[in-house]
């Protein structure tokens, strides 16, 4: 059985360049949408997936 990423939210996350490393799960997510901490390369392209959750990330000048 294949399993694929789901959506958390249609929600786009904002993520300044203070608080990089970016990795999702966010420490303020709710536990209900934890899973395996990630760590998202955001830096080169300015936005990021997470391929547990879906949760979208992107990059703030």
């Amino acid at each position: 059985m294949a399993t694929t990423a789901k959506k958390s939210t249609n929600t786009i996350y904002r993520v300044r360049k203070d608080e990089l490393p970016l990795s999702c799960p966010r420490e303020d997510g709710d536990l209900w949408s934890m899973h395996p901490k990630v760590f998202l390369p955001i830096e080169k392209t300015g936005e990021a997936v997470c391929p547990y959750c879906g949760a979208q990330y992107m990059l703030q000048d």
